[in-house]
């Protein structure tokens, strides 16, 4: 699928919107203000929203981040210049408990969480979505990059049509009701075709970088945030091999994450050794070969289906790694073969084409091949 060169699609997406009440969801960056910007272009009667989901002393200064200090004034002034309503809703009480505090809960269990999941999940698509409908708005639009297809049945979640910015891995949680009720305008775009867009209606967003890491960790440390919630996770224990012998020690189970190789500190070993498990219980990581990676079929938790999920499909388990394929069946998948850096806490998303069909929570994995020695995974 190919990102749309214009934005003519878009404005027939937004025709129908003219003369009626939309709620935007502002964040400060440049794709929520220009969907601002093109909703009120084409005649709707726009609310933007901002969300104030953490202390924004402490992100004011920092760039690559969202939603708080100079995020909320950037909404603010893009508000002014298009002449819409604004308002700046303090949520951070609700994002902690949410998100920030899910996040650290999912270390703490030896898992990889990905909170912008999580955010979408409740504070964005829940709250926010029952926020706008309370003003009486009979939209809510966002900046992300998936698409809402009509199909046979209603409409369907898409792929975005850049590929390099596509966020449907994000998404999965949607529920089709709130799907009923949400628009992504931007979805059919390529990102420079936003910025020229942003360009045009005099954005002084315009050039702003998007945001790179979680929102509220900075400078990606995010072990440091999870110290901060949880500290007694900053405690020392075993790093073990896959036949149960101590190999070295580590830290505290939250600075690591299947995959991981940088910071094991292990030496004498005649390979390279990377995280296998985590053993929350035990506070111990689990390291082994690259080839103790591979995995052959994984169980899932929390399935939210947007369409049938059973059978042959296309599956994310990053939102960086490529397209695999598997079999879906009740709550667990099999891949077509082995996959490398899958993680509980992770996603697994599904797809038919561009369509995602939904997705689920990585509760646990299943090794492709039981390394020689090996007794404790």
């Amino acid at each position: 699928m190919e990102a749309i060169a214009d934005t003519a699609a878009v404005q027939a997406l937004l025709a129908p919107l003219a003369g009626r009440r939309v709620a935007v969801a502002m964040s400060g960056g440049v794709d929520s203000s220009v969907v601002a910007a093109l909703a009120a272009e084409a005649g709707a009667e726009v609310v933007g929203v901002t969300l104030q989901l953490y202390d924004s002393g402490a992100a004011a200064a920092r760039p690559g981040a969202c939603c708080a200090g100079a995020d909320i004034r950037d909404a603010r002034a893009v508000a002014d210049r298009l002449g819409i309503a604004h308002y700046v809703i303090d949520m951070e009480a609700r994002f902690r408990a949410a998100v920030m505090d899910s996040f650290a809960d999912s270390y703490a269990r030896g898992q990889t969480p990905v909170p912008c999941v999580e955010c979408n999940k409740t504070v964005k698509f829940t709250d926010l979505l029952a926020l706008a409908q309370g003003l009486g708005a009979e939209a809510l639009l966002t900046g992300h990059y998936v698409q809402r297809l009509d199909g046979p049945d209603g409409p369907e979640l898409h792929r975005g049509a850049d590929p390099a910015k596509d966020q449907s891995y994000f998404l999965w949680t949607t529920t089709q009701a709130q799907l009923d009720y949400l628009r992504f305008p931007l979805g059919g775009l390529a990102k420079a075709v936003v910025r020229g867009e942003a360009q045009r209606f005099g954005l002084a967003v315009a050039a702003k970088p998007d945001s790179q890491d979680i929102c509220f960790v900075g400078g990606g440390d995010y072990a440091a945030v999870v110290e901060k919630l949880r500290p007694e996770l900053a405690t020392p224990g075993d790093i073990v091999d896959l036949a149960g012998r101590t190999i070295g020690r580590h830290g505290g189970i939250h600075r690591f994450t299947v995959g991981q190789r940088r910071g094991l500190d292990i030496g004498g070993s005649p390979e390279p050794l990377y995280v296998i498990a985590i053993d929350a219980a035990a506070n111990r990581v689990i390291a082994g070969p690259r080839a103790a990676l591979a995995v052959a079929a994984m169980r899932l938790e929390g399935i939210n289906a947007l369409a049938p999920l059973a059978g042959d499909v296309t599956v994310k388990v990053r939102s960086m790694a490529p397209l695999a394929t598997g079999v879906w069946t009740g709550d667990s998948l099999v891949f077509d073969s082995p996959q490398f850096g899958v993680a509980p806490g992770q996603a697994a998303v599904a797809y038919s084409g561009s369509r995602v069909l939904g997705g689920a929570t990585i509760a646990a994995t299943r090794m492709a091949i039981l390394p020689e020695g090996a007794s404790i995974i």
